[in-house]
């Protein structure tokens, strides 16, 4: 059954926290960011050129650059967010420093014998995704519990109280060593599974309380050139670099006033992080089929990302007169150590079509007044793919796993469009900009109502060889939160809305 992972060796189980779908989408959905006029425009770059941002998104973009260039680009981003899970709303609210497309562009005239008309390379860096937020939410449950997939962990891999107590370090064994989750007894004293002590069909409260900080760089050597300013050619080589940390509180609470139900509360604590690095590619080519036309076509590669988690836990629980207050962490059970698991995974490829109108094209671009532009970029969501670190990758019992769970991703996302579209007024050294975007969902879930949609605008001023650009990006967004996933009944979920404004500086000089 592809929604229920199999089980894995027990030497894995002491070592590692098991990889989930969310945690593949937090490389792969993300909006488009880079310098200011990049966002101001909704982040259409895939037909444009002439901004450094196109080293990550069309690299054929920096083939219209005829000189050097050093490019600054730093952020302030406001996020607030909005929860209701099962009819109970909370908010939360979180600002920090970002940073948009930086770097320097090589560019200049080729040479007689050439063909090229101009050649460019440029190195930049971008942040393609912040992490740094609070997600906060609770109400009452009658339907589930976080400890179920406790059971779900002991009975599918038959454990028996030897394991139970020591091969689950991060999650089970915390609970059956606090009680909070027990044998469950047959006839003659015998053992025929294990029961969970929240008695959530009469109804518990549960809280979730999570702070997420770090973010998803991308380094960009990027290469490009034009023949006879009509056909330009580009590619870059990215280097993605991640650090995601989380620290989480979970709880459930009794909501009966009972103290004879065995059940009085439970906390759960998790500090988490994964970092690594990998490496991809995104090739580009943009045609003038005439000087006031530009159509861009850009590809990217899957990027190939080696991982490495870090785990710590621990777990308190009151079950009254049946155990009374007990407590237990990983730091105890694996003497002091976290628990550590590495193993590689592939991000979805994308292409985007894009296609851009220039007004009153010269080559003296001081008199162009401007552009409309516009981008259709496709995200294969279900292409995303884990695999086994290299020095793991011959345990069958480890492959097994990661394959069920790329089966699972197939089944949980599907891909989808992403469109763009911005435009520029020019007037002598100043210039207005306006932009929006639409992300759809990733989820092959179509109940799940989740997007992402952006409304932008900036100015910027250029003279002298100098500019700077100014823009405030705003973000509406519609996603789903899930604070656990079980595998045999419907998983339960907060919904999610809010903002995400975002305002950004880019500071441009020719060198």
């Amino acid at each position: 059954m592809k929604k229920v992972i199999l089980l894995i060796a027990l030497f894995y189980i002491i070592k590692i926290n098991a990889q989930t779908p969310d945690d593949a989408l937090r490389t792969a959905w993300f909006t488009q960011n880079g310098t200011a006029r990049n966002l101001a425009i909704g982040g259409a770059m895939g037909s444009l050129g002439g901004d450094i941002t196109a080293n990550h998104i069309n690299p054929a973009g920096l083939g219209f650059f005829k000189s050097k260039e050093l490019v600054l680009s730093p952020g302030f981003l406001m996020n607030k967010n909005k929860f209701n899970f099962r009819g109970t709303d909370s908010s939360s609210a979180i600002n920090n420093t970002s940073y948009g497309t930086s770097g320097i562009v090589f560019a200049g005239n080729a040479g007689r014998q050439s063909r090229w008309t101009s050649t460019a390379f440029s190195f930049s860096i971008n942040q393609i995704a912040n992490y740094n937020n609070s997600v906060q939410y609770s109400g009452y449950n009658n339907a589930s519990s976080f400890t179920e997939k406790y059971l779900e962990e002991l009975t599918r891999d038959r454990a028996d109280t030897n394991a139970a107590l020591s091969n689950y370090i991060f999650g089970s064994s915390l609970a059956f060593r606090t009680f909070l989750v027990d044998t469950l007894g047959g006839a003659g004293g015998s053992i025929i599974g294990y029961q969970s002590m929240v008695p959530y069909s009469t109804g518990i409260y549960q809280q979730y309380n999570a702070q997420t900080t770090g973010g998803y760089n991308e380094l960009a050597f990027g290469v490009a050139g034009n023949t006879n300013d009509k056909l330009y050619l580009g590619a870059s080589l990215t280097i993605p670099i991640i650090k995601y940390n989380r620290n989480l509180i979970y709880s459930e609470k009794d909501v009966t006033n009972n103290a004879n139900n065995n059940f009085s509360f439970f906390e759960y604590k998790e500090s988490y992080s994964s970092s690594g690095s990998g490496i991809g590619l995104k090739l580009g080519m943009i045609y003038k089929p005439q000087s006031s036309v530009r159509i861009g076509f850009a590809f990217h590669s899957p990027q190939y990302i080696g991982l490495t988690d870090k785990i710590r836990s621990s777990l308190i629980a009151n079950t009254e007169t049946y155990a009374g207050q007990k407590s237990e962490s990983s730091d105890a059970l694996n003497s002091g150590n976290a628990g550590v698991v590495k193993y590689n995974i592939t991000t979805p490829w994308r292409m985007i079509g894009s296609a851009s109108f220039m007004f009153s094209e010269v080559a003296d671009i001081r008199k162009q007044r401007g552009f409309i532009t516009a981008d259709i970029e496709y995200v294969n969501y279900r292409s995303m793919r884990y695999s086994a670190a290299a020095e793991n990758s011959i345990d069958e019992t480890l492959r097994t796993y990661y394959r069920t769970l790329n089966d699972l991703i197939k089944d949980t996302y599907v891909g989808n469009i992403n469109a763009k579209i911005g435009g520029e007024l020019k007037f002598n050294t100043f210039m207005a900009r306006l932009g929006g975007a639409y992300y759809g969902s990733p989820y092959a879930d179509k109940t799940l109502q989740v997007n992402r949609i952006i409304g932008s605008g900036g100015i910027g001023y250029r003279n002298k060889g100098m500019y700077i650009d100014v823009t405030y990006s705003h973000i509406m967004n519609k996603d789903v939160q899930f604070p656990y996933r079980l595998n045999d009944k419907p998983n339960t979920f907060a919904t999610q809305t809010g903002n995400r404004g975002s305002i950004m500086v880019t500071l441009g000089f020719k060198i």
